[in-house]
């Protein structure tokens, strides 16, 4: 993989990506992910985070220096030992997320924290056996020091929910283990959802799932390359290759990183990339004995908290555009969005803040970042919709195409319907499709569809809030007060208060 001697750019990313990968959309395979168009400008925009980390007024608070090579690498792969170095690597991812939006979930910094989280804990690793935590340290440094881009696959393919993955139709419909041998294991079958895939360098394979007794085969972890022989990435439908122009999809045009189906077509992983083999509790333990769980889904707040404020700035500019701003019940609304979007990241610092020792690092709050996914996942939906409702019909009667501005007829009726109190009217029409591409596209639907999901079902993160709470301290509370009184202790009060009154 290319770099410079310094520190990895966008210019390094882009030539990593021409590696021979065997990515498929549309019924035919991508000779260059780089220039096809339902990808180039996705990969632009991960290039564009590497460009940034490499410029000379960033580098300094942007990267840190590897301890084992000396070269910058991004911060979001440093281990906080304390909460000022929690804090510092935040604000330097942040300003990552803020290049997106908030709009690309599986940007690098998010499998990199995972990685990070899970090094933390590779005594985890150790009593599963020397071997495999060896394979994972070596790799965690590996993947540091080039500061890969990398995606991850940790679910299962829905197939048929109500058997088990062992007694599916077909045994290796999930990737397991067909073979192995002294260079190491043969996988086969399918994973999901490759995100960001189509532009990262590595893929990261493990199970987040819970596995049974008997599921062995599927209890894997490990890494390969995005070109291994015999991966095979299907894309789901890209919105950037459907998208009209910038001005009329200034989003999907841009941050489409794509979702995909992985199979894993007889694909030959040697032992120093394999991480847990034919453990199914090892398979939870490398998320939830370690610190990967907390880390990885740390990140998804900060970018919630960044798609949280580029959504109240639309919100924000719509009243305006459409000439609501002043009245009372509208300000309301503003304020309650303002309010919701403060709580993300009110609940993002409190997790710092109240964050603690993990060995010698420092992670956040488990328990804060379980309860703000259980709080955003259903946050996220009614925010897109209290957004169309500010809207009303002006997203709908809009410019079928930039290209209505080139008839000069069309034109001039544009000029005279799109009216409005802030901006003239090219201006409402350019900012008008950006919302629609934030809140009422394809694209947008989407991010809905992942922002309710991307953590795991409902029921899965509140599992997770429920067993992480401190259920004794608020037990304790209510105990204190029932323990100030006794049945016996109040009758006898209640007597010596009759008698005293009889008396009197």
């Amino acid at each position: 993989m290319m770099m410079t001697a310094t520190v990895k750019t966008g210019a390094d990313h882009i030539e990593s990506l021409r590696d021979g990968r065997h990515i498929f959309i549309d019924g035919e395979r991508v000779d260059d992910v780089t220039t096809h168009p339902a990808f180039r400008n996705a990969v632009q925009s991960a290039a564009a985070l590497y460009d940034y980390q490499a410029d000379p007024k960033h580098i300094e608070w942007m990267t840190f220096e590897s301890p084992t090579n000396g070269k910058r690498v991004n911060r979001t792969w440093f281990m906080p030992t304390s909460y000022e170095e929690m804090v510092q690597r935040r604000e330097a991812m942040v300003a990552w997320l803020r290049l997106h939006g908030g709009f690309m979930g599986r940007s690098p910094d998010h499998l990199a924290s995972s990685l990070v989280g899970q090094a933390m804990g590779i005594d985890i690793f150790e009593r599963h056996g020397k071997a495999r935590a060896r394979a994972f340290q070596d790799y965690f440094t590996y993947a540091r020091d080039h500061d890969l881009f990398l995606t991850y696959v940790i679910i299962n393919p829905q197939a048929d929910r109500s058997k088990p993955w062992g007694e599916q139709d077909d045994a290796f419909l999930a990737a397991g283990v067909v073979d192995e041998d002294a260079e190491g294991i043969t996988v086969r079958g399918a994973k999901m959802l490759g995100t960001s895939s189509i532009m990262a360098n590595e893929v990261f394979v493990a199970n987040l799932q819970p596995l049974r007794p008997g599921e062995e085969r599927y209890a894997l972890s490990f890494a390969i390359p995005m070109n291994a022989p015999g991966l095979k990435v299907l894309s789901r439908k890209s919105f950037e290759a459907a998208a009209v122009s910038e001005y009329d999809n200034p989003l999907a045009t841009r941050f489409d990183e794509n979702d995909a189906l992985m199979y894993f077509d007889d694909v030959k992983v040697p032992w120093e990339r394999v991480f847990v083999y034919r453990d199914t509790d090892m398979c939870r333990a490398q998320f939830h004995d370690t610190a990967g769980h907390m880390y990885q889904n740390y990140q998804a707040q900060m970018r919630l908290l960044v798609k949280m404020q580029f959504l109240v700035g639309v919100a924000l500019m719509l009243t305006e555009t459409i000439g609501t701003r002043h009245m009372p019940v509208i300000d309301q609304e503003l304020g309650k969005l303002a309010a919701q979007a403060a709580m993300v990241e009110g609940m993002v610092y409190g997790m710092e803040a109240g964050g603690g020792a993990y060995g010698k690092y420092y992670v956040p709050k488990k328990h804060l970042m379980y309860a703000a996914q259980v709080l955003t996942q259903e946050l996220y939906p009614n925010y897109i919709k209290a957004l169309r409702e500010l809207a009303g019909g002006s997203l709908i009667m809009l410019p079928s195409s930039v290209r209505d501005f080139n008839h000069p007829e069309l034109s001039a009726i544009i000029d005279k319907t799109q009216q409005s109190p802030a901006m003239a009217p090219e201006s409402r029409v350019k900012f008008l499709k950006l919302a629609w591409d934030a809140i009422g596209s394809e694209f947008a639907s989407r991010h809905v569809q992942y922002e309710m999901f991307y953590a795991g079902a409902q029921f899965v993160t509140k599992g997770h809030s429920a067993r992480t709470y401190d259920w004794d301290t608020a037990r304790h509370l209510v105990q204190a007060v029932l323990d100030r009184y006794q049945l016996d202790d109040v009758i006898r009060d209640l007597d010596h208060s009759r008698r005293a009154e009889r008396i009197a």
